[in-house]
């Protein structure tokens, strides 16, 4: 039985580099701002909002997930949303955040690009007084045209000081990453990170995560435990020191597993392999609880949590001296606990 408890993984010292922040939409501010905004989103009790989230494969899932952002309106909403979270990761001991958010589920539905932008980064700054530091990540939504990324990168560039990088979210199903080559070679002409969602056990999952790594050449990729099926391509995203992003919560609900056997092996191979939440709103847990839930049922040792935790920071958007200041952290956090 693992030695790890809740308090120290709650407590552990880390970076979360996937979570989307529509998907921590909670039942109670959902319900307040669809008062506030005078939308009728057929529910009026948590109860009911919670009757609602049933899903048990990716589509099933976006089909609750897009009708509840419909209560974000004004830049208030957006920032009241991210200091939610905020507040949440505060508690969950996160030091660093780099956040997904999706304008195109907003703009598709008449909210402007500045709206959503300007509330969530005014809630990134304030964060500083929680003592984390959040940036923003633009996901282009993959089922949804080319031409609707292009457009939306091209309104989102001016704003660019504002998000650190682009990625690539929601269905996958005959969408794959080169669908979207142009977008990430301009967002990387104007030096933005790039990363990518290569979702578990997708159509073709293998070939697109072969894609990502080796013609568009993203820095992490979030998911995309189906790589451990090509012992070459685990070595390449070794070599070229490619971070993965793993959700045990959400991928017990998705796929019905954690891919804990494949994080275990990654995280052996020396794959930048680390933990996160997805959207916690939806899948039942913060952080904390994934890294939680991930040493309870594959009996994971404090070594490996901390592990993970590093990996987290070393797959990170930020500089070397802020990464070694988080890893000497984490080798104080085990050396005291």
């Amino acid at each position: 039985m693992t030695e790890v408890t809740r308090d120290f993984t709650h407590n552990l010292p880390k970076a979360e580099l996937h979570v989307h922040i529509e998907g921590t939409l909670e039942p109670e501010l959902k319900l307040k701002l669809a008062q506030k905004n005078n939308i009728d989103i057929g529910q009026k009790t948590i109860a009911e909002v919670e009757e609602n989230l049933k899903y048990d494969d990716l589509a099933s899932f976006l089909a609750v997930y897009y009708p509840a952002m419909e209560v974000l309106v004004h830049e208030e909403d957006f920032y009241e949303l991210a200091m939610a979270y905020l507040k949440k990761a505060a508690k969950n001991n996160v030091r660093h955040a780099e956040i997904f958010f999706d304008p195109q589920a907003h703009t598709s539905r008449g909210v402007k690009f500045e709206t959503v932008i300007n509330g969530l980064y005014r809630a990134t700054v304030d964060a500083r007084a929680l003592n984390i530091d959040a940036r923003l990540i633009m996901c282009f939504l993959r089922d949804l045209s080319r031409e609707s990324a292009r457009k939306i990168l091209l309104e989102a560039l001016p704003y660019k000081d504002k998000f650190i990088g682009v990625g690539l979210d929601s269905d996958e199903h005959n969408n794959p990453p080169m669908k979207f080559f142009n977008q990430f070679c301009t967002a990387q002409e104007h030096g933005l990170h790039v990363t990518a969602h290569a979702d578990v056990d997708q159509v073709n999952s293998l070939e697109h995560i072969r894609e990502l790594l080796e013609v568009i050449g993203v820095e992490r990729i979030d998911h995309g435990t189906n790589i451990v099926e090509d012992p070459d391509l685990v070595e390449f995203a070794a070599k070229q020191g490619v971070g993965f992003t793993s959700c045990p919560l959400s991928n017990d609900f998705i796929a019905s597993d954690m891919k804990g056997k494949e994080v275990l092996e990654l995280l052996a191979k020396g794959v930048k392999v680390s933990i996160h939440s997805d959207d916690p709103a939806y899948f039942g847990g913060y952080i904390g609880d994934n890294y939680y839930a991930l040493a309870q049922k594959y009996d994971l040792t404090k070594e490996q949590i901390v592990a993970l935790a590093k990996n987290s920071f070393a797959a990170s958007w930020i500089s070397e001296q802020q990464k070694a200041f988080y890893l000497a952290e984490l080798d104080e956090y085990l050396a005291n606990n």
